[in-house]
């Protein structure tokens, strides 16, 4: 059987909240993360890069609570299952680590969906960031733990991220 090989293309979005990194293929979303170091300027390759870009900014200016973009992280089996359930977390809500590894089964599986939250490879639109301590902590967020308070204020209604510069 012939290896269908996939074209991928990598795009740098600009985001109130600085450059996020996407992977992309002809339809789907593999990667979204935030990129400290890149600084160069937005560059979009692709369709789909394209949709995140407007998703996004229309999430940033509140008039956006679901994304609609095809998802196709890579992880283990588990990872994936922590992943989905990130997806029914609605906008401007939050849950627990322990209520998340209950969800997933077992309050004994805390650490294992703690670590697949941080392997989350689809930040912002896999909503890792909705995730925390059980006594409300802000916790854990690869994006950085500034971000993660933003983006639940964003969502909270308490405060509007400025928007694109562009």
């Amino acid at each position: 059987m012939p290896l269908l090989l996939t074209e991928l293309y990598t795009s740098y979005i600009l985001t109130p909240l600085g450059y996020m990194n996407a992977i992309t293929d002809t339809d789907s979303v593999l990667a979204l993360e935030f990129d400290d170091k890149y600084t160069s300027g937005e560059i979009l390759n692709g369709a789909v890069s394209i949709q995140i870009a407007n998703e996004l900014q229309e999430y940033f200016s509140g008039k956006r609570k679901l994304f609609t973009l095809n998802l196709k992280p890579q992880g283990t089996v588990f990872q994936l299952q922590v992943w989905e359930k990130l997806l029914s977390i609605p906008f401007g809500k939050t849950i627990s680590y322990n209520e998340q590894a209950v969800q997933l089964g077992s309050a004994k599986k805390i650490r294992a969906s703690a670590s697949a939250n941080g392997k989350n490879p689809i930040a912002i639109i896999v909503p890792c960031h909705r995730v925390i301590g059980t006594s409300g902590a802000l916790t854990g967020y690869a994006g950085g733990l500034w971000r993660k308070e933003k983006l639940l204020q964003l969502e909270s209604g308490s405060q509007q991220i400025e928007l694109f510069s562009q």
